[in-house]
């Protein structure tokens, strides 16, 4: 069993080391490791992901419970796994855009994606009316100005105990924080725009700037370390006329060809086709078996 144990909290001495100690004590296999020091936050980050029998699970989540209260770290046990014959319960994360949070709904409906919606959730009150229609639990997690609550947003998913983090256009930022409690390949971001050629929050103008005739957008894995290297998982492009309006352009990339990259990306997750290590996607050779 594949098990992923992330660690956050004030920078100290000696935080790895019980965290370390007990997993190799219970005969782990340790597959990756990673840890940072932000000095100027002092700030501490830890990732680990082991192999351990499916009996050692709970056990290792009370021990590491018991660590976290030791040490003051907000550590979490997660594992695609951890759920034999159940669906992975995810969170859609939106702003204003409704095709991308609604394609994903929708492929959960019919089944394209082999998970669960645990909830929805919002810096904004536009997609409340969308969770209500395909009964799906709703948080909206910003103030009157759309500045997004990070604290409630983990909140949330712990509260919804979500697997995947789904950012179907959130147009937010996460904090470091937040991608290190969830780290391991388990924040999956739709970018509308081609990467690494256009990042930013207008790609499709600068593309449309650069007089670029074919547009796309890229699923990917969000990590806490940013520029880190490539963590693509889907990309998917369509191509226009010359002289076509940008608003064209971008009314087709949001209704047509950002759902389908995203929902064939999150499916190709849940799937296990694809998992991330070291920062990398990597292609899995066993599907999900559960």
């Amino acid at each position: 069993m594949e098990v992923v144990i992330t660690a956050l909290g004030p920078d100290n001495v000696g935080l790895a080391d019980p965290i370390i100690h007990h997993v190799t004590g219970r005969g782990a296999r340790i597959a990756e490791i990673q840890m940072y020091d932000h000095d100027e936050a002092h700030l501490f980050a830890m990732i680990c992901r082991i192999d351990i029998p499916t009996a050692e699970y709970e056990p290792l989540v009370d021990a590491m419970r018991q660590i976290g209260d030791h040490t003051r770290l907000a550590i979490r046990v997660w594992s695609s796994q951890r759920r034999p014959g159940r669906k992975p319960r995810l969170a859609i994360c939106g702003t204003f855009v409704e095709h991308t949070p609604r394609a994903m709904l929708e492929a959960i409906a019919d089944g394209t994606i082999d998970g669960e919606a645990a909830v929805l959730i919002s810096n904004r009150k536009k997609l409340a009316g969308l969770a209500a229609e395909f009964d799906v639990p709703y948080r909206m997690i910003g103030n009157e100005q759309g500045a997004a609550d990070d604290a409630k947003m983990v909140q949330a998913l712990d509260d919804f105990d979500v697997d995947y983090v789904v950012l179907a256009r959130y147009m937010r930022v996460l904090p470091p924080s937040t991608c290190w409690q969830f780290a391991g390949g388990r924040i999956v971001n739709l970018h509308h725009g081609l990467l690494p050629g256009f990042p930013g929050f207008r790609p499709y103008h600068d593309a449309y700037a650069a007089r670029m005739l074919t547009f796309g957008a890229t699923c990917h894995f969000i990590i806490p370390e940013l520029d880190a290297g490539n963590q693509t998982i889907n990309q998917r492009t369509f191509s226009v006329s010359p002289g076509t309006p940008i608003d064209d352009i971008i009314a087709r990339g949001e209704r047509e060809n950002e759902p389908e990259c995203l929902v064939e990306g999150v499916r190709r997750v849940i799937d296990r086709e694809v998992d991330l290590h070291f920062h990398r996607v990597v292609a899995r050779t066993t599907k999900r078996s559960d």
